[in-house]
C-alpha cells in the first residue's frame, strides 16, 4: 500500500489549464507530496533548462499522449520477439532509472534531481519500473512512471536489445488494464511516433482533465499494489 506523504504547500490546482501553451508553471520543488499533487491536478515535472536542469517546469500539454483500454497494438513481430525476454516488475528500479538517465542519451532530460525524486515516491510505494531480461539475465530494457489508483504516468523507457522497450509497454498494458476497467489510462505525456504505432491517442487537455478523476478513483492494478 503507498504511503501518503506530507501534504505540499504549493497550490498546483492553481495552474491557468486555459493558457494555449504545454508549460503552465516555473518552479516548486520535487517532494512526494508536490509531486503527486501535480500529477492529481493533471501536470507533470520537467526541467526547462539544458538537458532538464533547473528551472523546474509544470507542464500539461494541450494535446495528451494516452494509452486506453483495448488501444494497444501488438504485431505479430512483437509476439515472436517477446519469447526471447523475462519480464519482471520492480526488480531493479534503480537501474531502470539510471539507464533512463543516461547522459548520452539524447533529449535527456532526467537529472539527479529527478532521479532522487523517483527514487523516493519509489520507496513510498508510488514509483514503480517494468524490467526486461534477456536470455543472459542482462537487463534489455524497462520502463518507470507513476502510478494513482487507476493512473499509470509513465516518464521513461529505454531499451539495449530491440524491441525490449515494446515489450516493457506491452507488460505495462497487461498489468494496468488486466481487469477491464475502462476508467484506467496510461499517461505518456506526449504523443510519438514510434508510441503511436503502440496504439497511443492524442486527447485534448480538456478531455484528459475530465478523465483524470475517474482514473484516479480507479483501484491500483493488483500487480503493483503486491510489488
Amino acid at each position: 500500500m503507498p504511503i501518503e506523504p506530507s501534504p505540499t504547500s504549493w497550490d498546483l490546482g492553481g495552474a491557468d489549464l486555459a493558457q494555449p501553451q504545454d508549460l503552465l508553471g516555473v518552479g516548486a520543488d520535487l517532494e512526494p507530496g508536490t509531486l503527486l499533487s501535480a500529477y492529481r491536478h493533471g501536470l507533470f515535472p520537467m526541467g526547462t533548462g539544458p538537458g532538464g536542469h533547473p528551472p523546474m517546469g509544470w507542464w500539461c500539454p494541450q494535446r495528451r499522449g494516452v494509452l486506453l483500454p483495448g488501444d494497444h497494438h501488438v504485431q505479430r513481430s512483437l509476439r515472436r520477439a517477446r519469447r526471447r525476454f523475462t519480464v519482471s516488475v520492480d526488480h531493479d528500479f534503480a537501474a531502470v532509472i539510471a539507464a533512463c538517465a543516461d547522459p548520452a542519451r539524447e533529449g535527456r532530460w532526467i537529472t539527479t534531481e529527478v532521479t532522487r525524486a523517483y527514487t523516493r515516491l519509489h520507496e513510498l510505494g508510488w514509483a514503480h519500473s517494468i524490467e526486461v531480461w534477456d536470455d543472459r539475465d542482462a537487463l534489455a530494457g524497462g520502463l518507470y512512471g507513476l502510478c494513482i489508483g487507476g493512473l499509470f504516468a509513465g516518464e521513461s523507457m529505454f531499451h539495449h536489445a530491440t524491441d525490449a522497450s515494446k515489450v516493457a509497454l506491452w507488460a505495462l498494458v497487461e498489468i494496468v488494464f488486466a481487469d477491464c476497467d475502462t476508467r484506467r489510462m496510461i499517461d505518456v505525456q506526449w504523443q510519438t511516433p514510434h508510441l503511436q504505432r503502440q496504439g497511443v491517442r492524442e486527447i485534448p487537455r480538456a478531455t484528459y482533465l475530465r478523465r483524470l478523476p475517474e482514473a484516479l478513483a480507479a483501484p491500483e492494478p493488483a500487480t503493483l499494489h503486491t510489488a
